[in-house]
């Protein structure tokens, strides 16, 4: 029994960067020998099993062959014969190809530390062809390594192009979809992850809705950036630069849908863009599955986000009601995360990334003057049901209309 730390451990190690999760191939083993030592067996598909003092997994080396379609259409075989070279083999990346023996050996039968070296991403055999959650996983690696300067090999594109041609993305499931982008949003240069999905024709498979929007001209007055698309991976930018969490990032991929169904005779405008962005928000949250609260916010953003840009203009009633569609009540957090989302839109603009945004603390100072508005008076009125709502409105409104004037008398 030989054991070897393999995969992204051993990548990011020789990177310099932090390892968080190692993964452990052992060769010449028996599923029998491993729980003789104390392993415990774990997944149905393949030999997977938890060491008995870390958890970390250790997989016995295997082979894998086609079945059928997707990511988990594959037979796999192991067993003691297996060798190390032909388990690395079956591996998407040369440089997730790796390993490291007990004493420190490298093992790199395929290239892998010279494609670090040249910050290259290849794929290892042409095999790489068949599993089509590959081509999200090496979009998300893209985007994960762009910062060190990483680009993905000409040919591992085109199989990547092949593969998103070939009706085989379509086999994956909506949870895995969303995972992958979920993961992909959160990286260092998550526009890197959109652009190299768009480069090889999966965007407009996995989200064509935004695919769309490549190609759609802005009015130059405020968008110098032009095309809707490329504005849409500037947010993206923006969103890492103020550390955004997953469900703002995913409100900002979405938030200028309705662009792309905009008549080109109507081009650079996009009056209504917002309400006819909804629909195809509500589609893309359901196709992929994606939890409440990035798909409510995405929601809330593409419906709200130019009353966000335009708050300091808003009549005190229009005001009030846009931070009642945010539940600021019950859910200040949302509304927060709308804010943000705004914020990122308006800084997602060639130059004028630095503009400030003064809307930001207007909109939280007034959401703090209607949660002040204090409904025990009413009460002691003996207010109640509908009557007390129409009171409550009342006194929020009045509450909203001192603040505006008050700002607007500075």
């Amino acid at each position: 029994m030989q054991i070897f730390k393999v995969g992204g451990a051993v990548r990011d190690q020789l990177l310099g960067r932090a390892v968080v999760d190692i993964d452990w191939v052992v060769v010449g083993a028996t599923p029998e020998q491993m729980r003789a030592q104390g392993f415990r067996p774990v997944g149905d598909d393949f030999p997977v099993f938890l060491h008995p003092q870390s958890g970390e997994e250790y997989a016995l080396a295997r082979t894998e062959r086609k079945s059928g379609h997707g990511y988990s259409g594959f037979v796999f075989h192991t067993s003691p014969d297996v060798t190390l070279e032909e388990d690395l083999l079956r591996r998407d990346l040369t440089v997730n190809a790796m390993a490291i023996a007990a004493d420190g050996t490298l093992h790199d039968p395929y290239g892998g530390q010279a494609d670090l070296a040249a910050r290259v991403l290849r794929h290892v055999s042409p095999s790489f062809i068949e599993d089509p959650l590959r081509v999200l996983r090496v979009a998300r690696f893209a985007a994960r390594y762009a910062y060190l300067g990483f680009r993905i090999a000409t040919e591992t594109l085109e199989l990547m192009r092949t593969l998103a041609e070939s009706g085989e993305l379509e086999h994956l499931t909506a949870e895995r979809i969303w995972q992958e982008f979920a993961h992909a949003l959160m990286e260092s240069n998550p526009e890197v992850f959109i652009q190299v999905l768009r480069d090889c024709g999966a965007l407009k498979v996995l989200l064509p809705e935004v695919d769309a929007l490549f190609g759609v001209p802005q009015t130059a007055e405020h968008h110098p950036e032009i095309d809707t698309g490329v504005h849409i991976l500037s947010v993206l930018q923006q969103c890492v630069r103020f550390a955004q969490p997953l469900n703002i990032r995913w409100a900002c991929l979405l938030h200028d849908l309705g662009k792309g169904t905009t008549a080109p005779e109507q081009w650079p405008r996009h009056i209504g863009h917002e309400t006819r962005g909804l629909p195809l928000i509500k589609k893309v949250n359901k196709r992929l599955k994606v939890p409440n609260e990035p798909a409510q916010l995405a929601l809330l953003v593409g419906e709200y986000h130019t009353h966000a840009h335009r708050a300091l203009e808003l009549r005190p009633a229009t005001l009030l009601k846009l931070l009642m569609a945010f539940d600021i009540m019950r859910r200040p957090q949302r509304f927060a995360d709308f804010i943000a989302a705004s914020e990122m839109d308006s800084r997602g603009r060639l130059g004028l990334e630095e503009r400030l945004y003064p809307q930001a603390d207007y909109l939280r100072q007034a959401a703090e003057v209607v949660r002040a508005v204090n409904v025990k008076p009413l009460l002691k009125k003996g207010l109640q049901g509908a009557e007390l709502g129409i009171a409550l409105n009342a006194e929020r409104l009045l509450a909203v209309q001192s603040y505006v004037a008050a700002v607007r008398a500075i």
